[in-house]
Formats: C-alpha cells, sequence, structure tokens
C-alpha cells in the first residue's frame, strides 16, 4: 500500500469544505473521507501563498493512469457542479484524493470493479488562486 503525499490546502478550502460537512449527513458518501483528508493536512495556507501547482477546489488538473497511460482532464468542484466533462465532486473517491494534492505526486485511485487505478499529478493547467479568482 502506497503511503498518502502530504496536502498543502488554502484556509478559504477548509471553511468551505467544513461547511459542506455540515451541511451533509455522516452517511452521505464520501464525507468521511472528506474529513479526513482535511484532518490530515500537513499545511493549511492563504489563498496568495498555495503553490500554482497544488490542487485547489475548481483547479484543473492533467493526471495519467500509470498501467494504461490514458491521461485525464479533470476539475475538482463542489458536489453542486460535478457532471459532464470531467468535472468531479469532492465527495468522489477520486476528487477527495485530487485535494491539496502537488505535481508529480501519486494518488490511488479506486476504480469501478475493485480495481485500484495510479494516477499520476502532471499538471494543474488551472488554479483559481494562481489565476486570481478567489471568488470561485
Amino acid at each position: 500500500m502506497s503511503t498518502k503525499p502530504s496536502l498543502i490546502l488554502t484556509r478559504l478550502d477548509v471553511q468551505r469544505l467544513e461547511r459542506l460537512i455540515d451541511s451533509l449527513d455522516e452517511s452521505t458518501p464520501g464525507v468521511l473521507a472528506l474529513q479526513d483528508e482535511l484532518d490530515r493536512a500537513e499545511q493549511v495556507v492563504g489563498h496568495e501563498e498555495v503553490p500554482a501547482g497544488v490542487v485547489t477546489m475548481n483547479s484543473r488538473v492533467h493526471c495519467r493512469e500509470e498501467a494504461s497511460g490514458k491521461d485525464y482532464h479533470l476539475t475538482l468542484v463542489y458536489p453542486k457542479d460535478a457532471g459532464p466533462e470531467g468535472k468531479v465532486s469532492i465527495l468522489a473517491p477520486i476528487g477527495c484524493a485530487l485535494l491539496g494534492l502537488s505535481v508529480g505526486e501519486q494518488i490511488d485511485w479506486p476504480a469501478p470493479g475493485g480495481k485500484t487505478l495510479k494516477l499520476k499529478l502532471l499538471e494543474v493547467e488551472y488554479q483559481p488562486e494562481a489565476a486570481g479568482d478567489y471568488d470561485l
């Protein structure tokens, strides 16, 4: 089993995600996993201090699945915005795993059918904080 990478989160994301968790029932899928991710964040920084290569809420990322070489372009969003065009909810296992990840790090993605895929974060194509978009 691989060790989980260290996480860097922004204060604003943590505040918004804690509000989301408080608004949901504990039995909602993904809530406990998200709380675990927030609890293990090693650094919580201001939105102006977050490095550009770190995945924050509403970031668009480019990942590659190790075994197949398949590329994924995903945008990490709040549950209400999830859907097509690669918009993944923070409450989905992959969304939760992406939060706070830095370029070059790898995560295990529990795929349908019980397989675990290894995803490597190649690039943060868009990060709201780096672009100065703090109101997303």
